[in-house]
This record gives C-alpha cells, sequence and structure tokens, in this order.
C-alpha cells in the first residue's frame, strides 16, 4: 500500500498530512506563516510518530508547488525534495490553484476560478471547469471593477482562495460567487494519489517553485527572475 507525504506550504496557513489508497491522516497546521520554515520538519516527524510510520515508509511526496508565498513555496519544495533525495522516492507537485479549486468542486455548478492575493491590488488566478480541466491557465493580473467581465457574462463562476476579498470588493456581478473554502494538504493528497498510480512524477533535479512573476529582494535590491 502506498503512503504519500502531503505538503502544502504555498499560503499563509500550512498543513501536512499522510495518505494511502484508504484513507487521509489527520492534517496538521501552522497558522503562522513565519513559523512554516522551523514548523514544518518537527510536523512531519509527529504525522508519521501519530500514525505509526517511520520516515522510510514514505513511498512518495507530494508539494504544492505554487503559485503562493515566495518563502512558503521554497520552504516547502526544499523539503519535499530532501526526503525523496534522502529515501529516493519520487516528486509529485501539484499546482496551488488546482488543489483550490478541487476543494470546492462539489459548490460549483460551472466554472471555478481559484484566487491566489498577490499584494496590493495583485492576485494570481486560473479557472477550471467542474471537471478540473483548465480553461484558463495560471496568470497574473491587476483587479478593477472590468475583471473576469467576458467570462462572468457567459456564465457563472464560483471563486475561492485567500484572494477573493478582493475580488468581492470590485466586482459587482449576480454570475460571481464566493467560497469561503480553504484548502489545505488533505486536498492536495486527493489529487496527488492518482498522479502517484499513474507514476506522474516531477524531476527532482530541475522542478522549481512557479512563482507566475518576478520578486523582489531586499536585501539585494534586486528583481530576481525564475
Amino acid at each position: 500500500m502506498s503512503l504519500i507525504l502531503n505538503i502544502d506550504t504555498a499560503s499563509n496557513t500550512a498543513s501536512v498530512c499522510l495518505a494511502n489508497e484508504i484513507d487521509v491522516s489527520q492534517t496538521l497546521f501552522s497558522e503562522n506563516r513565519q513559523d512554516h520554515a522551523s514548523w514544518l520538519h518537527t510536523a512531519i516527524a509527529e504525522l508519521l510518530k501519530k500514525n505509526g510510520y517511520k520516515i522510510n515508509d514514505l513511498q512518495a511526496v507530494a508539494v504544492s508547488i505554487g503559485p503562493g508565498s515566495y518563502t512558503g513555496l521554497r520552504v516547502g519544495l526544499a523539503a519535499a525534495k530532501g526526503i525523496c533525495y534522502a529515501l529516493n522516492i519520487p516528486l509529485i507537485t501539484v499546482g496551488t490553484l488546482e488543489i483550490m479549486a478541487f476543494a470546492v468542486k462539489e459548490e460549483a455548478d460551472e466554472l471555478i476560478c481559484a484566487v491566489i492575493d498577490a499584494r496590493r491590488m495583485e492576485i494570481y488566478s486560473a479557472i477550471y471547469d467542474i471537471n478540473l480541466e483548465e480553461k484558463i491557465a495560471p496568470g497574473s493580473m491587476i483587479i478593477n471593477d472590468k475583471s473576469f467581465a467576458s467570462v462572468l457574462s457567459s456564465g457563472k463562476i464560483l471563486f475561492c482562495g485567500n484572494g477573493i476579498t478582493k475580488l468581492q470588493a470590485a466586482i459587482s456581478n449576480n454570475n460571481a460567487i464566493f467560497s469561503s473554502t480553504v484548502s489545505n494538504a488533505s486536498h492536495l493528497a486527493q489529487i496527488a494519489l492518482p498522479r502517484f498510480q499513474k507514476k506522474t512524477f516531477a524531476d527532482l533535479a530541475y522542478t522549481e517553485p512557479l512563482y507566475l512573476k518576478e520578486f523582489y529582494s531586499p536585501a539585494h535590491k534586486t528583481w530576481v527572475k525564475n
């Protein structure tokens, strides 16, 4: 039976869980984004111990690959890669926006738009149908009162994710529906398991976080392109 460790550190709340073909373990959370790095390895050790496993029992690690918090993405992917290298097991990567859409798919009638707060009036977003087929690829955009107007004119969209507060203030359209459901590692686990079974694995050596845009490094006062 497969045992997959699932790591999601892409947003303000980090989470980890274990999953196999039968169930998903209790999910552990860290609510403080500044503590993700110090919390993650301790949480993984606690999770394994609580469920009667040793780290060598893992058969794969799944991680939320982005977009999201630059630091959070680096923390999660570094931990996932380190474990995979040490144990010689595969890495599974899943887009953060896809995980968010998966979490609300039972609430949607037509389209789902997952939205991540990207500071100021900018967001990261992607649109999926109820089968999680990608309709508009992940990208960044500045919100205004015309945002998503063309798509909303064609039907209802369920918006989800931590960027919806900005959208609610900007969009006035009866076809716009907003979900308060928050995704976590347990949703990642449900996407990762079929990928494990199909052996849809990431390249350990070359996989990097999906940032979607350049980020500014105050320490070096430079823009770094990824």
